[in-house]
């Protein structure tokens, strides 16, 4: 895909070869935010591990501690008082077998998160092959199959974020915007790699973290030194 004036400027402001520290690499990569909207900020990191097998898998939840700036839409599946107390709670939507059949009949997507009580996972199961492939699918782990509705969804609109391994063994996630500064984005980097690190598999060996990537929406990616930050205190580098 052939890239812009901008983002070939961009280029020319760093050398791409170089693997920096974390502050020196955020400040960088905001320096090569050209457009003229408020960009999001991404990070790719690659695992030393294989996805394929069951015991190597790296999935999980943190929320930001500055959130992601952008507004999170939550639709809860759960019945009785669960569906008042998600409703109370804020969530945009709430129901059971009638949001199934609004999602199969009007393929209706207007929502990032999707969070269930356990005993509607029966119900949630038949969207398995729409919602998997989207990454919406509650699971456990992710904190989003839950009898704690109220809480699920404080925290998705708090700025919680999931995190799992795609096939070539990458975790793709938001930062934030530019618009939070080198600061806010830092503490934020610092939650997700600290949890990423604690994640780190029993049967994952050699190197865990093999590449990092930090870019903004348009801008050209910023390579961070991946020993570095096997250190879950990333502050210190």
């Amino acid at each position: 895909m052939r890239k812009g004036k901008k983002y070939a400027e961009s280029l020319k402001q760093y050398d791409r070869t170089k693997l920096f520290d974390t502050t020196e690499g955020i400040e960088t990569m905001l320096k090569t935010a050209k457009a003229k909207f408020d960009e999001t900020v991404e990070i790719h990191v690659k695992l030393g591990v294989d996805s394929r097998h069951a015991d190597q898998q790296v999935r999980g939840a943190v929320v930001l501690p500055n959130g992601t700036g952008k507004r999170t839409r939550v639709l809860v599946f759960a019945k009785g008082d669960k569906a008042k107390e998600a409703e109370e709670a804020g969530a945009d939507y709430v129901g059971a077998e009638d949001m199934v059949a609004k999602i199969t009949g009007e393929n209706f997507f207007d929502f990032e998160v999707v969070i269930a009580t356990p005993d509607m996972m029966g119900v949630v199961g038949r969207l398995g092959k729409v919602l998997g492939p989207k990454g919406l699918m509650p699971n456990p782990k992710a904190g989003t199959v839950t009898m704690n509705v109220a809480q699920a969804i404080a925290d998705s609109k708090a700025g919680r974020i999931e995190y799992r391994l795609d096939k070539t063994n990458i975790i793709h996630c938001p930062l934030g915007k530019v618009s939070f500064g080198a600061d806010k984005l830092r503490e934020n980097f610092d939650t997700l790699v600290g949890a990423i690190v604690k994640a780190k598999p029993a049967a994952a060996k050699g190197q865990y973290i093999r590449s990092c990537v930090i870019a903004t929406t348009m801008g050209p990616g910023v390579r961070l030194n991946p020993v570095r930050l096997m250190d879950i205190n990333t502050k210190a580098q």
